[in-house]
């Protein structure tokens, strides 16, 4: 038995250790509370019509310095989806949902049925929502395009319409149903444009917060104005503690071809080769970057001419591709912009970076004016359709072109078909993903990991932590598709979706595995082994009708859970449609 001395000395010896470990736990968390914690930040980039291999890190010859080295210096994804048009893709983007889902099925326009309101429904929170409510900055710049239009609601039409979109009318007038402004859907700060097309010298819809911008000043250039607001987004974001959260949606390069003429310059020669020549020598660097596991066959051209040789008018078609380049090296040059200021308030290592594009590059050249496309400038200035008028060539603000199907083919190297199509090159975007502190081990690499836009709302709140409300604003919230890139960003791999589903205007298809079901609209489903097959050339569906049953038998039950189900009538001048 301890006697009494010897039990005072062991409470006394206690007391002092006790003491020692209080004092150690005092000066930790002072030590703690002096050093900032390390939060993370996100900053997703999505371009408008850019090609699967427009960026110089995936095989093009356009100048994207900046893009590259975040390419090479972070990760990038060879099998990541869009929906295969803007609308769609942005609602899956900012919901984690199928686009029917989040309730825009086609495009901005109301059909009626519950995949087909024709903007972001009250159900499905936003990435910016669903972060904002855990302290996160948030802003956008850029194309929303999720929300009726009031043209499409009867508000603005015929000639009142093109006043409307030539700056000559209705200039104080709201663009749509103000609670669903990006203001209204989880963003504290927005500038940008609300419908999807704009004239970049002088852009239509354009709001400042919720207010309508009355006028832009001489010598504005939209791709550098959301440049220019989203670095100056980020020198806000950085004065507070919390972290942000940044949405930059570019206009460029959807048409209408608008490019600056010191960028134009840079490519004037280099188109005047044809579109063989480019696609070919896109298809070689591919091969030289190693771009993919197993180099795909380069899939027949899909050109309305054939021969580059026999065309009339080659300075034109030169052109367009040239302004096309240029209006993806600007974006490269701001991009230049806040990847500076991001190192410049110490945000760039702890900064998540994802660059990618809604669609493939598009074979549209728009032919007259309407619904919302311009007819004059705001001074009265016709607007020449260069498509009814070669010898005009495109890339001023009084010029209206897109670079059709024949350089759309060259843009989505190696694959076939283009934006609203739902074959690898309508649906195959170029994902980019830079984070210093989070990529460890993977700098540099080529991820063949299959993955769709649904995926980066999921990441996002992984990375932060955050899991989705149930609730929202006193509505059940619908439960994101999407699933956590993280494993592929950390260790190469990560378990996938069971299925990848697309429905576009009747363009439908199904990714099970290596297996796709696809077919153009209201066409007959075809059958590819991607894995063998990634440019869809042998379309296996009488060889393995076993497996052609399967994957239709998976569409509609994804089709009927996804509420695809009810569709819309099929308009007559989609019912001959087979490109």
């Amino acid at each position: 038995m301890l006697n009494l001395m010897a039990l005072v000395l062991i409470l006394k010896s206690m007391s002092l250790r006790l003491m020692f470990l209080l004092g150690v736990a005092i000066f930790l968390v002072s030590c703690s509370s002096e050093s900032p914690r390390v939060q993370t930040n996100f900053i997703i980039v999505l371009v408008d019509d850019m090609g699967f291999s427009d960026l110089g890190s995936y095989g093009g010859e356009i100048q994207t310095p900046n893009l590259d080295t975040l390419a090479f210096d972070g990760i990038r994804f060879t099998q990541f989806y869009n929906t295969s048009r803007c609308c769609p893709t942005r609602a899956s983007l900012l919901t984690g949902l199928y686009p029917h889902q989040a309730g825009i099925g086609q495009m901005t326009g109301d059909k009626g049925l519950p995949g087909y309101e024709g903007q972001l429904k009250k159900n499905a929170i936003t990435i910016a929502e669903a972060l904002k409510l855990n302290g996160y900055q948030t802003g956008m710049v850029g194309k929303w395009h999720v929300s009726r239009t009031k043209a499409q609601q009867g508000g603005a039409n015929g000639e009142n319409q093109l006043a409307w979109l030539n700056h000559q009318g209705f200039l104080d007038s709201d663009f749509g149903e103000l609670d669903a402004y990006p203001t209204a859907r989880g963003f504290d700060k927005y500038y940008g444009n609300i419908w999807g097309v704009v004239d970049f010298f002088d852009p239509f819809s354009l709001v400042n917060g919720d207010k309508p911008v009355p006028s832009v000043p001489g010598g504005y250039y939209h791709t550098d104005a959301l440049s220019d607001s989203a670095v100056a987004y980020v020198e806000q974001f950085s004065k507070n503690d919390n972290p942000f959260f940044l949405y930059i949606a570019h206009t460029a390069p959807h048409w209408p071809l608008h490019a600056l003429p010191a960028d134009i310059e840079k490519y004037e020669d280099i188109y005047t080769q044809g579109w063989d020549k480019i696609r070919k020598a896109r298809y070689d660097k591919m091969k030289a970057l190693g771009l993919f596991e197993k180099m795909p066959a380069l899939s027949p051209e899909m050109r309305a001419v054939k021969n580059w040789d026999s065309l009339e008018n080659q300075a034109y078609h030169a052109r367009k591709m040239a302004v096309h380049a240029a209006m993806i090296d600007r974006v490269d040059q701001g991009m230049g912009r806040l990847i500076e200021k991001l190192k410049e308030n110490g945000q760039y290592d702890n900064t998540v970076i994802f660059f990618l594009s809604d669609n493939g590059a598009s074979p549209e050249t728009p032919a007259k004016a309407g619904f919302d496309r311009n007819s004059q400038t705001r001074d009265g200035r016709e607007v020449i359709y260069t498509r009814n008028d070669q010898s005009v060539l495109p890339g001023s603000q009084t010029t209206y072109a897109g670079i059709g199907r024949d350089w759309a083919n060259v843009s989505n190297t190696p694959f076939r078909y283009w934006k609203a199509r739902t074959f690898e090159g309508g649906i195959c975007t170029p994902l980019v993903v830079h984070w210093p502190l989070g990529i460890t081990g993977q700098t540099g690499k080529i991820s063949s990991e299959p993955g769709h836009v649904i995926d980066l709302m999921a990441t996002c709140l992984d990375i932060a932590g955050v899991a989705q409300p149930r609730t929202f604003n006193g509505v059940e919230t619908i439960a994101i598709e999407g699933k956590s890139l993280v494993p592929a960003l950390k260790t190469g791999n990560r378990e996938g979706h069971s299925s990848i589903f697309f429905e576009h205007f009747y363009s439908r298809a199904i990714r099970v595995g290596d297996w796709k079901l696809v077919s153009l609209p209201l066409g007959e489903w075809e059958l590819y082994n991607l894995a063998e097959d990634r440019t869809e050339m042998h379309n296996l569906a009488s060889e393995n009708p076993s497996k052609l049953e399967e994957l239709k038998a998976v569409y509609e039950k994804e089709a009927n859970r996804t509420m695809v189900y009810p569709q819309p009538a099929v308009p007559e001048r989609m019912k001959n449609n087979t490109n």
